[in-house]
């Protein structure tokens, strides 16, 4: 066994729990039940840590720290539900609806948005920052899907879902601050790009209604964001579990 495998033991509000020393803040607090809220994170792919809602605060540190890419240590002690944790959470929710155009009651996805299911687990209803209100451009040129960036958290799983999972490498991220959209081929419109597959992948792991299925009206989009661990575990095993 590896130093980085052995057995650790640590702290979760006030919870003692056992892991072993690869092992990331998030994954052992789902192990034994602790809900950590996140938004960018999805099993299968690489963690990113770029939503910032998995924050939590361990006691040394003079920063709160991503759960989804912060490794256990022997004896850490954390806590997820402080008070300030919580604020940062919903001003990290308020921030994401102002910064684009989240109209929930006309969205394909409405009820099965995580985006929307985070915003009332933390009692969000109303935002206390202006909106911002950006013009940006549906792109419907694919076949059967479409990108509606006014709809995008810039959560990354898209652009990771494509170069991990599919290999493809269609989409990544242009611009910087608020100013940053998601970008297939160097700004080539999606129906156009080459390297895309169809897969769908980038669709089903969709948080919100960014990215989604032709024809389906409000609140229709269901998506499989579960699908991940499965294709990886039949590739394991030499099946072909593409959707």
């Amino acid at each position: 066994m590896s130093p980085d495998a052995s057995v650790k033991t640590l702290v979760i509000d006030d919870r003692d729990v056992g892991a072993t020393g690869d092992q990331t803040i998030l994954e052992v607090a789902r192990e034994h039940g602790i809900r950590i809220p996140t938004l960018c994170h999805l099993e299968g792919l690489m963690p990113a840590g770029a939503c910032r809602m998995c924050l939590v605060e361990v006691v040394g540190s003079n920063k709160l720290l991503p759960a989804c890419v912060t490794k256990v240590s022997e004896g850490m002690e954390v806590r997820t539900q402080t008070p300030e944790i919580k604020e940062l959470r919903r001003m990290t929710l308020e921030l994401l609806f102002a910064e684009r155009n989240h109209i929930c009651s006309v969205c394909v996805s409405n009820g099965h948005c995580q985006l929307q299911a985070l915003a009332t687990e933390h009692g969000i209803d109303h935002i206390r920052f202006p909106y911002q209100y950006p013009r940006l451009q549906v792109d419907t040129t694919h076949p059967r899907y479409g990108m509606d960036p006014n709809r995008c958290v810039l959560c990354g799983r898209c652009v990771r879902v494509c170069a991990e999972v599919e290999g493809a490498h269609v989409w990544d991220m242009m611009g910087r601050g608020s100013g940053t959209l998601i970008t297939a081929e160097l700004r080539t419109p999606w129906g156009l790009a080459k390297s895309c597959t169809s897969c769908g992948k980038c669709v089903q792991v969709c948080p919100t209604g960014a990215l989604f299925e032709k024809g389906r009206a409000v609140a229709e989009m269901e998506k499989r964001r579960d699908f991940v661990p499965a294709i990886l575990a039949g590739r394991d095993e030499g099946d072909d579990l593409m959707p």
